[in-house]
């Protein structure tokens, strides 16, 4: 296949994954919904103008034109507006009128018999499953796409045969013409070490693994250490004097470790100037759910931080600087990254294939801790109301007072307006930042 049909098949991909995802978190809503009773009247993916439709019972199904996100309505979101003339409509302020109308909204198809099938009468448990149903679902699927990758397609591990062997010994961030009498030979490149061959034993004994072949290497500087290789089917015995260098120290977060000043830090360690080449490794099922937890780490520091990460990307996409490759970025940058990695005709198909699935489970787990943001629109602002409903019966009970009843998350209507407004503010930002200043993930 051509790079640009590999391409669209990439971003094809990713997209019906996210479509499919954003459909299952609205399903992780429905269904308890539904188990309480409460009635449902729409299940929609995407917004704006509806392109197609079907009802069914009592729920109309239907996908929209703008395919950025999905709702399900459910009857009575909101308690009733209390009407009891005291309060005139002329004095009521902008704010005031809001919470009125979407009160009044929510309750437009409350019929006879409805009356206990509203979701603000729901106790505050249930309130909280329904909500909570659609991020589980996104950390379900993220989990589920993760075995997939771990146990199915195997996670790339570094093996014993060489991919490369370099030629000249170079000081970090420094280049040497391999041509030019200033270039010092690597102790790989010395001893006739070649791409392809496959490492059997150093220092007499025998070589299983990659790191356990750095770990000697990096032990042996500056002396004579005889080595053996498989070439071509035979053995090639030879000697190799690894030499001292200078290596990143790279800390628990697999990044390079800094001090306090936030100079990097580097130390000296044996070095012969060869890479490895790297297979998929099917993993056992113990691994998955550390890598999802490790996944949702992270994701959760880039949410933690959002605010933060999205001015660099601001500075980003109106100057000269670099985007942050571990920053925010929006479904046209997901679509591109996906284009990309399916356009590699280097790399096996089957690593494309595992890293998009690995781009997917990505993606769910990101939905999933940001929904969890305890701010309306989003699913954890749902979930702080009802918490905060709950805990107010509690001390009212505690204290003798009457139940005050259902917590009107209406009058957080205009903090929900602002959200909403941010969220798209940044959505907007993030999509231009795709576009005229991409992530650059693979240098």
């Amino acid at each position: 296949m051509t790079p640009v049909l590999l391409f669209i098949l990439g971003v094809v991909f990713v997209a019906i994954g996210i479509a499919a995802s954003i459909a299952l978190h609205e399903v992780g809503h429905l269904l308890p919904a539904k188990l309480f009773k409460v009635r449902v009247t729409k299940y929609m993916i995407g917004f704006g103008p509806t392109l197609w439709s079907r009802r069914k019972g009592e729920t109309e199904y239907g996908v929209k034109a703008i395919p950025l996100g999905g709702y399900v309505s459910m009857i009575g979101m909101y308690p009733p507006n209390q009407d009891d003339g005291s309060v005139r409509p002329s004095s009521t302020g902008m704010f005031q009128t809001l919470a009125t109308e979407a009160r009044s909204v929510a309750h437009e198809e409350v019929g006879p018999g409805d009356e206990n099938r509203v979701f603000y009468r729901l106790p505050v448990w249930k309130k909280i499953i329904v909500m909570l149903g659609g991020p589980a679902m996104n950390m379900v699927l993220g989990v589920a796409l993760t075995a997939v990758l771990l146990m199915g397609f195997g996670m790339a591990t570094a093996t014993t045969t060489i991919s490369d062997v370099s030629k000249c010994q170079v000081a970090a961030g420094e280049t040497v013409d391999p041509d030019s009498a200033d270039c010092q030979l690597t102790p790989a490149a010395a001893a006739g070490l070649k791409p392809n061959d496959t490492v059997t034993s150093f220092d007499g004994k025998a070589v299983t693994s990659w790191d356990q072949l750095t770990e000697w290497i990096r032990a042996s500087a500056g002396r004579e250490v005889p080595i053996t290789v498989e070439r071509d089917g035979a053995p090639v015995s030879t000697t190799v004097t690894p030499v001292l260098s200078a290596r990143p120290i790279i800390g628990a977060d697999g990044r390079q470790a800094k001090d306090d000043a936030g100079t990097l830090l580097y130390q000296d360690v044996g070095f012969l100037g060869i890479g490895a080449q790297t297979e998929l490794v099917a993993q056992p099922a113990s691994s998955v759910l550390p890598m999802a937890g490790e996944n949702i780490r992270q994701v959760a520091g880039v949410v933690f931080n959002l605010p933060a990460r999205v001015v660099g990307v601001a500075k980003a996409a109106f100057s000269e600087e670099p985007r942050d490759p571990n920053g925010p970025i929006s479904v046209v940058g997901v679509g591109r990254v996906a284009g990309e990695v399916a356009a590699m005709e280097e790399i096996p198909v089957q690593s494309r294939v595992a890293t998009l699935v690995g781009l997917l489970a990505g993606l769910n787990f990101a939905l999933a801790v940001f929904n969890l943001i305890p701010l309306l629109p989003l699913d954890g602002g749902h979930v702080a109301g009802a918490l905060y409903e709950g805990a107010r019966r509690q001390v009212a009970k505690l204290f003798g007072k009457p139940d005050p009843g259902a917590f009107d998350i209406a009058k957080l209507l205009p903090v929900t307006y602002v959200v909403a407004a941010l969220l798209m503010g940044m959505s907007a930002l993030l999509i231009y930042a795709d576009i005229v200043k991409p992530v650059n993930l693979f240098g």
